[in-house]
C-alpha cells in the first residue's frame, strides 16, 4: 500500500510504501535523503511509476486529530509555508525517541467533582450571555482592565468541561501568569495541563503522548505553541490579551497564532474568545461590523481606583533639574514612595531604541509625506528613510515646523536608568528587568520578590507591562512614552498605546490609596499619548482607523514585505528592482520602491525590502507563490477569518 506522508522540514508531502493499512493522521517514521524523520499520514494514494522508499516504523497506533491535519493545509495554504514546517509545529521534538513512563503526566479528576466557580457580577453575566449565542466563530470580548474577563474565561470552560469538552487557553507568556494559572488550578484541579517553553524536550513529549491517548476532558494553558495540542475533544479556545505580538512567529513558518484559532474554530465550530483591553485594531473593526464583539465596561473590583496622571513634558528642562532622566515630579513620588512602604515601576519602551529625530525646540518628529510614519536614519548616508513606502530625504537642519536649527537623535536604555536611580536612592532596593538578564532571573522570581515587598523600584520594558497584579505598587513612571511611537512600521501608534494602556493599568487595582502614573514625553500633545493617558482605547481606535483607511493599511488593505538579503549591496539591489519591476506588471497589486530594510546590513549581507499592497489576499499570494525560496516573505494579513 501507498501513502502521502508530509514529513519534518522544508518539503512536502512525499510517497512511500507500508506493508500494512495506517490511517490517516498516524504519526510515522520514514527516511528523507540520509535522514530519518517523523511525519503524518496524510492520505492513501495509488502505486506510483517510480521507485518509492518505505515507511521505517509506526511510531503511534491512535491518529492526530482531524483539525490539526486541516491546520497543516491552512498554514501550507494561507502563509505559503512548507508542509513540512507546520509539521514541525505540531509534533514535539524527539517524537521518535522512546520515553520511560514515570509517572502519569496529569490525573483524571471526575466531571461531577469539578467545584463551581466564583459568581459573576452582572456587567460579566451579560457578556457571558453575548459570548454564548451561536455556536462556533470568534467573538471579540473588550473589557476594560479589571473588568474580570478571568471570571468569564473560567465560566466557559467549566461548561464546556461538564460537556466533556476540552479547552485551550492561550496566555502571552507563560512566566507572567501565575495568577492567572492558579485561579483555573483552584477550579479544575489536576486537570490543568501547562505547556512553554522552559519544559524540557523529554517532559513536552510525555504531555502530547498523555494528551494524545486521553480520552478525558482537559484544560491546556500555555503560549502560542499549546494551540497544537493534540486534543481529540476540543470544544473552546481563548486567546487572552489577544493583541500581543507574542502571537505572531516570527521563525518559520511565520504565522498568527490569532488567524490559525480562528481557522480551527471555524473547522470544528466552537466558540473562540479574544479577550482584550486594547484589541487589535483590525479585529475590533471585524467584529463591530460582523455583530461579534462582546463588551465590559465596568472593572470588576468595587475598590479600584482611576490613577491620577501626570503629563510631563521633556522639552521642558525647569521639569527636570534633579536628573535628566526622571522629572522633579517622578523622584518625588519615589521619595514618598520610599517612605511609606510602597514601590515604584520605572518602565522604558525598548520598541524605542531606535533614534527619535526630533526637533529638540518644539518635539516635532519628522514624518514621512506618504505614510504618516516617522523616517529612521540611516548614519552611514545620513539620509531619513520610510521603510514603508520607500520615501527618502535629507536629514533636515531646521526643523520643518518652526524653523529651530536643532534636529536631535535621542535613545537610552534600562541599564543606565538603573545607575542613575542607584544614584540618586542609595539605599533603595532596585531590581531591573529586561533582556539582558531575563536568562538569569526568571520572570516568576522577580515578580515573587516583587510583591513579596523584597523590591522598592523595579525597573523594566514591555515584558512587566503584561498582566502583572502587584498589591504594594503606587506608582508608574514612564520615562518616555513617545519612544515607541519612532518605529517605522505602521503598527507603531497602536503598538505604543497598547503598552502605554497596560503599564498604567498596573496602578489602581484596589490594594492601595494611591494610585499615580507620571508620564513622561516630548510630545505631550500626541494623539496616542492623550488617548492612552484617560484609558480611552474608543477613542483611540476612532482616530486610527481613520488614519488607516486614508493610508491604506490594515484591515483595508492585504499588505506582503518580501526582504532580499545578498552578499553584496550591487547584487541586492539589482535583484529588488527585478522583483519590483515584476509585481508592478500586476494590476491589482500597489508596490513600493525598492527600499533598504530596517537592519540593513548583517553579518549575512545586504537587505533590502520591497511592500505590496493589494485589495485582496489572493492576488499577494499568487504574486508570492513562484519567488526564489530564499526570498523572506512575511503576509500581513488584516482581520478575524
Amino acid at each position: 500500500m501507498y501513502y502521502e506522508i508530509v514529513p519534518e522540514g522544508k518539503v512536502e508531502g512525499l510517497t512511500y510504501d507500508y506493508s500494512d493499512s495506517l490511517l490517516i493522521g498516524q504519526i510515522v517514521l520514514v527516511p528523507v535523503g540520509r535522514r530519518t524523520v517523523p511525519g503524518v499520514v496524510v492520505k492513501k494514494v495509488a502505486q506510483p511509476n517510480f521507485k518509492t522508499k518505505s515507511i521505517l516504523k509506526v511510531l503511534y497506533s491512535k491518529p492526530l486529530p482531524k483539525h490539526l491535519l486541516e491546520t497543516v493545509r491552512f498554514i501550507h495554504e494561507y502563509y505559503l509555508a512548507p508542509s513540512g514546517q507546520a509539521v514541525s509545529l505540531i509534533l514535539p521534538r524527539g517524537v521518535e525517541k522512546k520515553r520511560r513512563k514515570t509517572e502519569q503526566m496529569f490525573g483524571n479528576t471526575s466531571i461531577a467533582s469539578a467545584p463551581s466557580v466564583i459568581p459573576l457580577n452582572p456587567a460579566q453575566k451579560v457578556a457571558l450571555e453575548g459570548l454564548q449565542k451561536g455556536v462556533g466563530g470568534a467573538k471579540l470580548l473588550y473589557g476594560v482592565t479589571g473588568s474580570g474577563k478571568t471570571n468569564i474565561y473560567l465560566k466557559m470552560a467549566l461548561n464546556a468541561f461538564k460537556r466533556h469538552l476540552s479547552s485551550i487557553i492561550l496566555v502571552p507568556e507563560i512566566a507572567l501568569t501565575s495568577q492567572f494559572v492558579q485561579v483555573f488550578r483552584e477550579v479544575f484541579g489536576e486537570n490543568i495541563v501547562l505547556i512553554h517553553s522552559k519544559q524540557t524536550e523529554a517532559e513536552r513529549h510525555l504531555i502530547f503522548n498523555s494528551l494524545l491517548e486521553t480520552e478525558n476532558p482537559k484544560i491546556v494553558i500555555g503560549p502560542r505553541s499549546a494551540l497544537f495540542a493534540p486534543l481529540s475533544n476540543l470544544g473552546l479556545i481563548i486567546v487572552d490579551e489577544e493583541h500581543e505580538n507574542t502571537y505572531y512567529q516570527e521563525n518559520p513558518p511565520r504565522y498568527s497564532t490569532v488567524r490559525v484559532a480562528s481557522f480551527i474554530s471555524k473547522s470544528l465550530d466552537i466558540p473562540l474568545i479574544l479577550g482584550s483591553a486594547t484589541p487589535a485594531v483590525e479585529d475590533f473593526y471585524l467584529a463591530s461590523n460582523r455583530d461579534v464583539l462582546v463588551k465590559i465596561e465596568k472593572k470588576a473590583i468595587k475598590t479600584a481606583m482611576k490613577p491620577k496622571i501626570k503629563i510631563v513634558d521633556f522639552k521642558e528642562r525647569e521639569n527636570f533639574t534633579k536628573n535628566r532622566y526622571f522629572s522633579n515630579a517622578l523622584v518625588g513620588a519615589v521619595s514618598e514612595n520610599l517612605e511609606a512602604g510602597r514601590q515604584t515601576l520605572i518602565f522604558h519602551n525598548r520598541r524605542g531604541s531606535a533614534p527619535l529625530t526630533i526637533c529638540e525646540d518644539c518635539g516635532e518628529e519628522v514624518l514621512c509625506p506618504n505614510c504618516y510614519l516617522p523616517l529612521t536614519l540611516h548614519a552611514d548616508e545620513y539620509v531619513l528613510h520610510c521603510h514603508t513606502c520607500g520615501f527618502s530625504e535629507k536629514v533636515p537642519t531646521n526643523c520643518p515646523k518652526c524653523g529651530h536649527p536643532g534636529m536631535i537623535h535621542k535613545g537610552f536604555g534600562t541599564k543606565l536608568l538603573e545607575s542613575e536611580l542607584k544614584k540618586l536612592f542609595p539605599k533603595a532596593q532596585i531590581s531591573r528587568f529586561d533582556g539582558d538578564n531575563k536568562k538569569d532571573e526568571g520572570l516568576e522570581a522577580v515578580y515573587e520578590a516583587v510583591k513579596g515587598g523584597e523590591v522598592d523600584i523595579l525597573v523594566g520594558t514591555q515584558t512587566l507591562a503584561k498582566g502583572l497584579d502587584l498589591p504594594k505598587l503606587a506608582t508608574v513612571g514612564i520615562v518616555q512614552a513617545d519612544a515607541g511611537l519612532s518605529l517605522p512600521d505602521y503598527m507603531a501608534e497602536e503598538r505604543a498605546f497598547q503598552l502605554l494602556t497596560q503599564v498604567i493599568g498596573r496602578v489602581g487595582r484596589g490594594h492601595l490609596d494611591k494610585a499615580e502614573v507620571i508620564i513622561q514625553t516630548f510630545r505631550p500633545e500626541h494623539e496616542v499619548i492623550k488617548f492612552a493617558s484617560e484609558e480611552d482605547y474608543l477613542g483611540f481606535y476612532d482616530y486610527l482607523i481613520k488614519k488607516r483607511k486614508k493610508s491604506g493599511f490594515p484591515p483595508f488593505r492585504f499588505i506582503a514585505k518580501v526582504e532580499i538579503t545578498m552578499k553584496t549591496e550591487a547584487i541586492v539591489i539589482k535583484k529588488v528592482r527585478e522583483l519590483a519591476l515584476k509585481f508592478s506588471r500586476d494590476k491589482r497589486l500597489s508596490v513600493s520602491p525598492p527600499m533598504p530594510a530596517f537592519h540593513e546590513r548583517t553579518n549575512r549581507g545586504y537587505t533590502w525590502q520591497i511592500v505590496v499592497r493589494s485589495k485582496t489576499r489572493k492576488a499577494l499570494i499568487e504574486a508570492c507563490l513562484d519567488l526564489d525560496p530564499n526570498f523572506k516573505v512575511i503576509l500581513d494579513p488584516p482581520g478575524l477569518l
